[in-house]
């Protein structure tokens, strides 16, 4: 996928903070923060990559313990979501008149309504960065770095269409479960996508059950060609692919196969389990663009 030029949406934000003269609170000093996205356009079920440029002043104060940066993206009222990391540096070893960058990828989900009698065109989040120790309960160390507005479109009309077509199960839904919502699949399962006719950014986000199988193998297909086969490591896995133009083919529609070298019965494999169901892996989240 062609990648757009680094857009930098926002100046500096700087953080000046005191301790108070009654009570001894953490304290951050001399901070720059500015960030962009590798699309110029931000539409809404986007994935992009975001870059995070912290600057140090000669002023910085160094911090004793490793902060964690929150990332929170609100529409109006709603934090829609959020990415709260730990820097690749630890902010414990950061020095004065330093550069800490790094990217990671976000996914923008899927929240304009383009039939809302009051939608004018675009949305609005609003993104607010800061600074916190997740073991501080008071909140006291929570200092907010960065606080923005990011315009946000519907998607262009051409953008790809996918169909769960074959060999899935319903869907299902576990807030305390890695994956959050998954669908199973059975030995193998089938998406119909439409054909953009260029190269694109195929996602793909899932599971597998490492009680019954350690070695279990998925495999991907585009079409009739294999696009990547492995054993996962973890429970769960992420992986990302750039697809041509000519894996994609000649046709309007182009099919996703999700195979595995092996399937269980939860209910002769899992103590407890009634679930009579053929199954392969867990699929939480496929995008291409």
């Amino acid at each position: 996928m062609n990648r757009k030029v680094w857009v930098a949406l926002v100046a500096v934000g700087l953080l000046l903070l005191s301790a108070s003269s009654c009570q001894k609170k953490a304290r951050v000093k001399g901070v720059e923060l500015t960030v962009g996205f590798s699309e110029k356009t931000l539409t809404d079920n986007l994935i992009t990559d975001i870059e995070y440029d912290w600057k140090t002043l000669a002023d910085f104060v160094k911090v004793g313990k490793d902060l964690t940066a929150y990332v929170h993206f609100w529409h109006g009222s709603n934090m829609l979501f959020q990415d709260d990391h730990v820097p690749p540096v630890p902010t414990s070893k950061w020095e004065p008149g330093q550069e800490y960058k790094y990217r990671r990828r976000i996914y923008i989900p899927s929240f304009i309504d383009e039939f809302d009698p009051t939608f004018k065109g675009d949305e609005t989040l609003r993104m607010a960065v800061g600074l916190y120790n997740p073991y501080d309960r008071t909140g006291e160390s929570r200092f907010e770095v960065l606080n923005t507005k990011l315009k946000v479109l519907p998607p262009p009309p051409d953008s790809p269409e996918i169909v769960y077509e074959s060999g899935w199960y319903d869907q299902e839904m576990d807030p305390n479960s890695p994956l959050k919502k998954w669908r199973w699949t059975s030995g193998q399962a089938r998406c119909i996508i439409d054909n953009p006719h260029r190269e694109g950014l195929l996602f793909i986000r899932g599971g597998v059950n490492k009680e019954v199988f350690t070695d279990q193998k998925v495999v991907f297909k585009i079409n009739d060609q294999t696009l990547d086969e492995f054993i996962p490591e973890e429970l769960t896995f992420e992986k990302s692919y750039t697809v041509t133009t000519e894996m994609l083919g000649e046709k309007d529609e182009f099919t996703l196969t999700v195979a595995v070298d092996k399937t269980f019965v939860p209910s002769k494999s899992l103590p407890g389990s009634k679930d009579e169901r053929e199954l392969g892996c867990a699929i939480s989240f496929v995008y291409f663009r």
